[in-house]
């Protein structure tokens, strides 16, 4: 049965009508749209404690003087509004009317887009709220990309979302998919784009931000989400804007030794690039939701035991709606990358340089394959052997580099123009011995308890698969070591 969706007018006065939650409102920037909902649905005095809007700079640092990275519209800028809002809050009336209020702080920081129109508009949004009186504060931070090509629209936009996230943490926060759908109330995803959220406190501690962050791109919330190497949900633009970028992507599951050679021989051709900077350089594993969802539902554990293991191997993690790899590219375009690699198998590669797979793009392959190799851009790709990669046992264990492929004549000549100009890498040094390995292979025979798997997977990994009893392992019988 379809949930009813309230006005953004409705979910303001039942918030005001509500004589335990009381709160303040802090808005700089772009982001001076949501105290005015408050005031305009009727009884905001028994809402708003105080609402405050500091547009200069000058004022922002006087009000909030901590330490930050200089950017104002920023996760740290964020923080520090939250924490002086809610301190303040508190300390003034918890004596008053502590213990039968339900204090909360809403604070965004937000940018709009300028009368030239060459900036982005975005913005960092959050609400620190209790529950229950006299207890600790939850918070939910999320950073949305504003869509729309003028200011008024933008700043609508933006007190309706401001609405909806107050109204779904006091009201939604024991749904947390139905909360996280909330927020586009009275939106559409061609106005705003969810890029992150994270929530946090005694109350929501129950809530997984990898999974949550997964819905955002199933409900198209967000075109991608990505997790640090510990497992933090991070917003893209930070992680990415101006890096060097080397990009996988695949299943991983699980990780075995020929991507693990993957991940070192494509990294130390990275590391002899003339803009090489360790400290400016971000590898990532990417999977796309398709690969992601079995039979239409998110295996979630299936999931996580994944995410888990890339983390603990040091790797980001990103989840993306892109079937097609030249949108891929496009997106990461977005965040002025300095240097992008993206790393490919023998067999995706073929794939790749399939014509059918464009036939929504007017100018076919010719235009895809122009989308996909930027200025920036370069296509690692590592070899394989010819019985893994083209069904024909006269070639035996010939090694298939791209320079060796057998492709369809009609895009051969676009096919040498890309590796003649060394659009197109081969991966040289890989390990011949563990190119026969196939991940849904290992899967298999760790769902069957068939011995052998552990020879294709490091170590320290088949010790993770058995501890904690990922992919199938013991559903059907005993130790396979044994």
């Amino acid at each position: 049965m379809e949930q009813e969706i309230l006005s953004t007018n409705r979910k303001a006065l039942k918030i005001n009508l509500d004589p335990a939650i009381f709160g303040s409102f802090a808005e700089i920037g772009g982001g001076q749209e949501v105290a005015r909902h408050f005031f305009q649905a009727g009884g905001a005095s028994g809402t708003v404690a105080k609402t405050i809007s500091a547009y200069d700079r000058a004022f922002s640092d006087a009000l909030y003087e901590s330490i930050h990275s200089g950017r104002y519209v920023s996760e740290e800028r964020l923080e520090e509004m939250l924490n002086s809002e809610y301190s303040d809050l508190t300390r003034i009336l918890d004596v008053k009317r502590g213990l039968d209020t339900q204090f909360f702080s809403f604070a965004n920081t937000v940018e709009t887009i300028n009368y030239q129109k060459d900036n982005r508009g975005h913005g960092w949004i959050g609400v620190r709220f209790q529950l229950t009186p006299q207890t600790p504060p939850n918070q939910v931070v999320l950073h949305v990309n504003l869509l729309e090509n003028d200011t008024l629209l933008q700043q609508g936009t933006l007190g309706i979302l401001g609405v909806n996230l107050i109204y779904a943490c006091f009201y939604l926060h024991e749904f947390p998919n139905q909360f996280l759908r909330s927020l586009l109330d009275n939106l559409s995803t061609d106005r705003i784009e969810v890029t992150m959220i994270r929530m946090s406190g005694p109350d929501l501690d129950y809530v997984d931000n990898r999974l949550l962050s997964v819905q955002l791109v199933k409900n198209k919330m967000a075109k991608a989400i990505m997790f640090d190497r510990h497992g933090k949900v991070q917003q893209p633009y930070d992680m990415l804007y101006m890096k060097n970028v080397l990009a996988f992507r695949g299943s991983f599951r699980p990780v075995t030794y020929v991507m693990l050679d993957m991940f070192r021989t494509s990294y130390k051709i990275f590391k002899r690039d003339e803009d090489y900077e360790k400290e400016n350089t971000i590898s990532l594993c990417e999977m796309t939701l398709r690969n992601l969802l079995q039979e239409g539902e998110l295996d979630e554990q299936d999931f996580l035991d994944r995410v888990n293991i890339l983390n603990e191997i040091g790797q980001n993690v990103m989840v993306s709606n892109f079937r097609e790899y030249y949108k891929l590219v496009q997106y990461f375009a977005q965040f002025r990358i300095r240097k992008l690699r993206v790393v490919i198998g023998i067999p995706t590669l073929l794939n790749f340089l399939e014509k059918k797979y464009y036939t929504d793009l007017r100018g076919g392959i010719m235009e895809a394959m122009g989308k996909f190799f930027i200025d920036n851009m370069k296509l690692y790709v590592y070899p394989t052997i010819s019985a893994v990669a083209i069904d024909n046992p006269t070639r035996g264990e010939e090694l298939i580099t791209s320079k060796n492929l057998l492709l369809a004549e009609d895009i051969q000549h676009l096919y040498q123009y890309l590796t003649a100009n060394r659009m197109i890498i081969d991966i040289p040094n890989v390990k011949k011995e563990w190119l026969w390995i196939n991940s849904q292979i290992v899967v298999r025979m760790i769902r069957d308890n068939e011995p052998g798997w552990e020879d294709m997977v490091p170590q320290y990994i088949v010790k993770v698969i058995k501890e904690r009893k990922l992919f199938g392992y013991l559903q059907g019988g005993g130790d396979s070591s044994q």
